[in-house]
């Protein structure tokens, strides 16, 4: 039998009027309730210099496999456990192999229970959705997190790891958007400070790589038929805390990202590598409007072919207000100002986890507009440049020597020695995320969306805020909800 779903319009998620009450009644955003473990915050460990960090890393194929063999690379951590709800799938099978007497865990909680006082941090590479209680029962055992990005997959889920975060000040965050401690970074901050990047009212950011992960019509009225559950997979575990779905192929394996009930689409998966310095150094914060200008093959069960989304900060301290528009699709792309140049594939962009970059007609990236310069920039660590060519000509010798830092995988482990602090902690990169959930909402509700920065709602369409916080969680799994 097919599996049925209700629509947007029809559930919110499966979410009634009260029983939303009745959840956010008992988050601890608002009540101040007990933390999940008991665990000793003291038991928080910071090492000298020399000592290797014990690493535990949950999800390992795919995208998690690289940053675990990334990680493992710096000589700076041991290898002390390996998490995955498909242990026997072929894409873990690589990194069992590499480290075949590491012990193995299938369900995360159990992990945290039998090992968390010989666990100093925690990788975490998992589907967006399920990034928030693994690193809340992390947080909360005193382990240090490093989570792939978007941090979460709703406004709200991050809201609270930023609550938790805040509450444990000894617990070193950090979300894996990597060019955030790259040559991008250190140039943004550095021409940033010395007034080269300044009073900036337009950034153009555009990713049109090809990132359909499947062929479902988009005329569709339900998800796919159930599959048979592979037999090494948990599938109800995959789920965590989420309503709950039938077992399909199409959900896993990167595809996830596509769907709205688990992923964040293009935008969740790239915003982190191209809007990320803007975001910071110019002090964005959150947008207070939201609007869907363009989708292509829209619908309530995945991410559109192409989607263009306009995004309105306004003013802070002496900046001007920033219009940020969001370009996806093969043929979405911003216009382009006179002497962009050629634009190539970036050899300073990785590919994704799924295979090779593909060639596109711009590559990912992003176009800021100043009142007295436009600067191309590309994705990951890529640097800016002035444009047109004369431009940056004449600023050549007056541009400043940009310094460098440890790669994003070394700040985190030296974070943790408490030799640095992390350049991407969960008070820099959850904001940044909540700016991708807002779109994300605007995108699936096809709208505009005004929204209140301060209290954090939206002003305009109470369904919208229905989204902010999404369901509430799968009956267990209450407790990651609690500050």
């Amino acid at each position: 039998m097919k599996f049925l779903y209700l629509s947007i319009n029809q559930s919110a998620y499966l979410m009634s009027s009260n029983s939303r009450r009745t959840f956010l009644k008992h988050s601890l955003l608002l009540t101040g309730s007990a933390a999940l473990s008991s665990s000793a915050f003291a038991d928080v460990k910071l090492h000298c210099p020399n000592e290797r960090i014990n690493l535990a890393c949950i999800g390992i194929g795919n995208r998690g496999a690289e940053i675990i063999r990334d990680r493992y690379k710096t000589g700076m951590c041991n290898i002390v456990a390996l998490c995955d709800v498909d242990m026997g799938a072929k894409h873990t099978l690589d990194i069992i192999r590499q480290f075949p007497n590491v012990p193995r865990y299938q369900d995360f909680r159990q992990m945290f229970d039998k090992m968390h006082g010989k666990i100093d941090a925690v990788s975490i590479g998992v589907p967006d959705f399920s990034h928030f209680p693994i690193t809340m029962m992390a947080i909360d055992y005193g382990i240090h997190v490093y989570v792939e990005k978007p941090l979460s997959r709703t406004f709200w889920e991050s809201e609270l790891m930023m609550k938790k975060a805040e509450k444990f000040p000894k617990v070193v965050t950090q979300m894996g958007n990597q060019g955030h401690s790259e040559a991008n970074y250190f140039q943004f901050k550095e021409w940033v400070d010395k007034g080269i990047i300044k009073d900036v009212t337009r950034i153009d950011a555009h990713m049109n790589n090809p990132r359909r992960w499947h062929g479902w019509d988009p005329q569709m009225k339900g998800f796919p038929y159930p599959e048979r559950i592979p037999d090494t997979l948990d599938w109800d575990l995959w789920q965590a805390h989420t309503v709950g779905h039938e077992y399909n192929r199409s959900f896993v394996n990167g595809e996830w990202r596509c769907w709205y009930d688990f992923g964040m689409g293009a935008l969740g998966d790239w915003g982190s590598h191209i809007i990320d310095t803007a975001h910071e150094f110019l002090e964005m914060g959150l947008p207070n409007s939201i609007e869907t200008v363009k989708l292509e093959e829209h619908n309530s069960f995945f991410f559109p072919y192409s989607s263009t989304l306009l995004f309105k900060f306004p003013k802070r301290k002496n900046m001007p207000a920033i219009d940020l528009t969001w370009y996806d699709g093969l043929d979405n792309l911003p216009s382009i100002p006179a002497g962009y140049g050629v634009s190539g594939l970036d050899p300073n962009i990785p590919p994704p986890s799924t295979g090779k970059i593909e060639p596109s007609k711009l590559s990912p990236g992003k176009i800021i507009y100043s009142k007295d310069y436009i600067f191309k920039g590309a994705s990951h660590g890529s640097t800016l440049q002035i444009i047109p060519e004369e431009k940056a000509r004449d600023m050549e010798s007056r541009l400043p020597v940009v310094p460098t830092g440890s790669n994003h995988f070394e700040n985190f482990f030296k974070s943790c020695k408490g030799e640095e602090k992390t350049r991407s902690p969960f008070a820099i990169s959850g904001p940044l995320s909540q700016v991708f959930c807002l779109g994300v909402i605007s995108q699936r509700l096809h709208a505009k969306l005004e929204f209140d920065p301060i209290h954090k709602k939206f002003t305009n369409n109470s369904f919208a805020n229905a989204l902010l916080v999404g369901p509430p969680p799968r009956k267990g799994w209450e407790d990651f909800y609690k500050v």
